[in-house]
């Protein structure tokens, strides 16, 4: 079927999305934090929901861009008999299916910030420089990521492929354990340590400084080599999870990077109470398996899994592994935190 959003007649939407986060992200660096300060629990929450509502806005402007769009082009994205109103409906649906994943998902990152920050023992009035850049660095890799994905299912046998590494990485999330990331183990941060010049402590919030004629890293950098190190993992997994839920690339693309704009207010909104969501990998493993077997067996078998039924089981998953979480106490007190690298 053709697409909606083809980049070759749409790449002006593209090029407008890219321009708006830039500005926002450059509105937010530039005039909100001139200079480094810690981020209130306040300030995140608000942040969250601006976020959210941005996201919201954005699948309401999806809606009435496609009712507009899909009578000239007779409905190209939904199955043949769809009329205009349902297919838009439809193509919201994605994007806000898309956009629940992702933010899901994306909650690993959250347990990977607070290893990785503590690690370094980053100082909090440096931490939302480095997730800042960090989330530039993420847009880079999604764009990556996606443009490859849509050129890869293009061929039938990857989707399964796809479809099946899916089912794989849920089933072991719920027996796998959940072991934690090692920042001394980053093969990331062994080369960069072995290329660059590290100094002792920070300086600043600066990433590279000039000291005795010579250019040093500081361990603000190192921390967000990890970081953006870390988001190149979880990509391997997000990426064709959406896909399973559309196969728009420009709504892939948003839906991804709605998820990962909101992800820094997230952290600092929850901080250490992220560790109380002990079971939300359960419901993780959920979501993997259902959109990998939408991806192998359940779009063929129903000629296209309703997307309202999908966004109802991603929802409910995710929802019962939250409250689950806070209704049952871990059997034991988490790990502590590892020692700071000097």
């Amino acid at each position: 079927m053709a697409l909606l959003f083809p980049f070759t007649e749409t790449w002006w939407l593209y090029g407008l999305f890219v321009a708006a986060v830039l500005a926002l992200l450059a509105l937010d660096l530039g005039l909100f934090r001139r200079e480094a300060s810690e981020t209130t629990v306040r300030a995140a929450a608000i942040w969250c929901a601006v976020w959210v509502s941005l996201a919201l806005l954005f699948a309401a402007g999806l809606y009435q861009y496609a009712r507009w769009r899909l009578p000239l082009d007779a409905g190209p994205t939904v199955r043949p008999g769809f009329d205009a109103e349902t297919a838009a409906w439809q193509v919201m649906l994605e994007f806000l299916a898309g956009y629940v994943v992702e933010y899901s998902l994306s909650v690993d990152n959250i347990f990977v910030f607070v290893l990785v920050l503590r690690y370094f023992a980053v100082p909090a009035r440096y931490q939302y420089r480095v997730l800042l850049y960090g989330i530039l660095g993420a847009l880079v890799c999604r764009a990556v990521f996606i443009a490859l994905g849509a050129i890869l299912l293009q061929v039938h046998w990857i989707v399964w492929l796809f479809g099946l590494f899916l089912i794989v990485t849920g089933v072991k999330m719920v027996f796998g354990g959940t072991d934690g990331v090692e920042p001394e183990r980053n093969p990331v941060i062994r080369l960069t340590r072995r290329l660059l010049r590290v100094t002792a402590d920070f300086r600043g919030q600066r990433f590279v400084v000039h000291e005795g004629g010579r250019r040093w890293a500081t361990p603000l950098l190192v921390a967000l080599l990890c970081l953006e190190a870390s988001d190149i993992v979880f990509a391997i997994d997000s990426v064709p999870a959406i896909f399973a839920l559309t196969r728009e690339p420009f709504i892939v693309f948003t839906s991804n990077i709605f998820a990962i704009l909101g992800l820094r207010s997230m952290y600092f909104m929850l901080g250490g109470a992220v560790e109380r969501f002990h079971l939300l990998r359960y419901g993780l493993a959920v979501v993997l398996v259902f959109v990998g077997l939408k991806m192998v067996w359940l779009d063929a078998a129903f000629d296209g899994f309703p997307i309202l039924w999908s966004l109802g089981i991603i929802s409910g998953a995710l929802l019962g592994a939250v409250v689950a979480s806070l209704l049952v106490r871990p059997r034991g007190d988490g790990a502590s935190a590892k020692e700071p690298v000097t």
